[in-house]
């Protein structure tokens, strides 16, 4: 399999100079789900962040289907690197319903309307198009979140704790429905989380982040 991502010697550091991340490589597949573990605080988020172009790096590369994104002296903005983010409260735009959040980054596409509808449908959520955020559940909207991050064809999908505000037995519904989904889809994710249950389950592999390294299991 053909590799989407790779991260090449990647250090990275806050102001004050103290490490998040130290000499990191991984490369990810086509296709291939992998769980970025580990407690609150120690670089997960940061390692997202950086793939996704929030954050630049101090030493090392960030390659994106062949296009080197992130290095020392180059940081190519976030909605130039096709990829989905889905974070743990949703993010949903308050003033625009379910169907107009999901069409947001496909304002160009004529088709628009039909093409959420397929999206909306696939996450079980189509009947809630007309309604707003503050309408539906906290499941309903997280379906909505993945719907519109899915819509755009990314190169790689970015979840970070996007299951961590739900209930045990929502989790374990939305974790078979949504892994089917990217896999059906061959998508490439990292999903960041502090449940080791949620990776094992959930990925084909996982990086481990520990308080002296990072292991890739």
């Amino acid at each position: 399999m053909k590799d989407i991502l790779e991260i090449k010697n990647l250090s990275h550091a806050y102001n004050q100079g103290i490490p998040t991340i130290q000499d990191f490589s991984f490369s990810l597949k086509k296709g291939e789900i992998v769980a970025i573990l580990g407690p609150s605080g120690i670089g997960k988020t940061t390692l997202l962040r950086i793939i996704a172009g929030l954050e630049g790096v101090t030493h090392g590369e960030v390659t994106i289907s062949d296009k080197i994104v992130s290095n020392k002296n180059f940081l190519l903005a976030p909605e130039k690197r096709n990829l989905g983010l889905v974070v743990e409260d949703r993010a949903l735009f308050p003033h625009l319903n379910v169907e107009r959040n999901v069409m947001f980054g496909i304002s160009h596409i004529k088709k628009r309307e039909s093409l959420a509808q397929e999206y909306l449908s696939l996450f079980k959520v189509a009947e809630l198009s007309k309604k707003y955020p503050h309408e539906i559940s906290a499941g309903q909207q997280q379906r909505v979140a993945l719907a519109r991050a899915l819509i755009t064809n990314p190169d790689i999908l970015l979840l970070d704790e996007p299951f961590g505000a739900l209930d045990k037995n929502l989790k374990s519904e939305l974790y078979t429905e949504t892994k089917k989904i990217f896999k059906d889809k061959d998508l490439s994710v990292l999903l960041v989380t502090h449940d080791e249950e949620e990776a094992r389950y959930f990925s084909d592999r996982i990086i481990e982040f520990r308080k002296d390294k990072i292991i890739i299991r």
